[in-house]
């Protein structure tokens, strides 16, 4: 399993907004520039993470994009499902159903427990943290 590029470089997107506070509207170009992600890539980035929530986006000389809610209150995890979805480890996570390559898959168990620990430690670790 690999972070996409894009939920990469949206993680950087939201840790340098959180830097900025959520009442300070910070320009596209400015974020793109300074977190060094393309503009036309973060825009996309931007979209998504305002539909679900953690952003605030507003067009405009006074217009830029800000956050939707307080850094404590953002999880990583919250910006990785908002860009790639929910994560699992293997495709027979999600279900209860055993290994279609075997009677009982013995795999199954460890990768439910890798996966829960991973969601956790990143539903754990909040944004207002990430910039201290």
């Amino acid at each position: 399993m690999q972070i996409t590029r894009q939920a990469d470089y949206a993680i950087r997107a939201v840790r340098y907004l959180a830097k900025q506070g959520t009442s300070q509207r910070v320009a596209t170009s400015t974020v793109a520039r300074e977190m060094k992600i393309p503009a036309s890539f973060l825009a996309k980035i931007i979209s998504q993470l305002s539909i679900a929530g953690l952003l605030h986006t507003s067009r405009g000389a006074r217009g830029g994009v800000s956050l939707a809610r307080e850094p404590k209150e953002i999880s990583i995890l919250d910006v990785v499902e908002a860009i790639d979805g929910p994560i699992l480890l293997n495709e027979c996570v999600g279900t209860s159903k055993p290994c279609t390559f075997e009677e009982e898959c013995l795999v199954h168990p460890i990768w439910v427990e890798v996966q829960k620990s991973l969601v956790n430690r990143l539903r754990a670790t909040r944004f207002d943290v990430l910039y201290s």
